[in-house]
């Protein structure tokens, strides 16, 4: 279903690098959500230690479970895997991005009350390069979302500027700004993005953006999945591009490209076989022979 964007919306994603769309979601699907959610904090209880599905705060425990993160919930679940490949989260992707879309990745980032991790100020893109900087993320808030909760924070146009190193000065990949980055990218003046159950915020791959620890009582659920145009390729070998989830790179949207610009230079490519099934260049040619 075609997502119909506010006034000037459009505009102001392309100059500001973000969006908040309050109560983008509606009840019935925040419920679907929730309860999916509900399921997976559950099932972390009883979950082995090495269980990649779950990054869990140091004292989380199966009579208290204290979770940072659900990677990959589209992975996990047929409720994620609707609203993020084929719901919602898609529609809007693809209002942003034009018609032809690839989706990327998914996580959903829990906040845990009584002192959730905070998340350092950051970039994206660094994480996971692609041979553009279209790719964006998608959040929709679980939950009402207030000041004492952690809520997301973008500096305006941050993602027109400087791509910062996310190491530390010994050279250990660090995933933040320094703090004399964290100065130059000018976080004083971030935008905290707050709303009720089911906002969305939208965040490109370049913007500058981190949250404070979670203070209050309630944990702050928030389910994030990122999407490219569909010219735009993750790269593999650098980053978290190979560890993305059985998802990853997935058209969802439109017509898959047909070349690819590289250095200026166009080529035709092959198709896609990240999915199907590829034998040998023989088969190939000896088909047109």
């Amino acid at each position: 279903m075609a997502v119909q964007l506010p006034e000037g919306a459009l505009g102001r994603y392309e100059a500001d690098g973000y969006l908040l769309l309050e109560s983008f979601v509606d009840d019935s699907w925040l419920a679907r959500l929730n309860t999916a959610t509900d399921r997976l904090i559950d099932a972390s209880r009883t979950a082995a230690s090495d269980d990649f599905r779950f990054d869990r705060e140091p004292d989380h425990s199966a009579d208290d479970p204290r979770l940072r993160r659900i990677n990959s919930p589209v992975d996990l679940d047929p409720t994620f895997e609707e609203f993020s490949l084929d719901g919602p989260a898609a529609d809007l992707a693809q209002a942003l991005l034009g018609p032809d879309v690839r989706f990327h990745h998914s996580k959903l980032n829990i906040k845990w009350n009584d002192g959730g991790e905070e998340v350092k100020w950051h970039q994206d893109i660094q994480f996971w390069p692609h041979t553009d900087f279209s790719p964006l993320t998608i959040g929709i808030y679980l939950c009402d979302v207030d000041e004492a909760m952690g809520p997301m924070g973008i500096v305006p146009g941050s993602h027109a500027g400087e791509l910062y190193d996310l190491t530390s000065p010994d050279g250990r990949w660090s995933g933040s700004l320094s703090d004399d980055d964290v100065a130059r990218a000018q976080v004083a003046n971030a935008d905290y993005l707050m709303g009720p159950a089911g906002s969305a915020t939208v965040h490109n791959c370049c913007a500058v953006h981190g949250s404070a620890a979670n203070e209050s009582d309630r944990m702050r659920p928030l389910l994030l999945q990122t999407y490219s145009r569909a010219d735009s390729y993750p790269l593999l070998g650098v980053g978290t591009n190979g560890k993305a989830g059985h998802n990853a790179h997935r058209l969802i949207r439109g017509s898959a490209p047909t070349s690819l610009t590289v250095q200026g230079r166009t080529m035709p490519t092959a198709p896609d076989w990240f999915r199907g099934t590829y034998t040998s260049i023989f088969d190939h040619q000896q088909a047109d022979g």
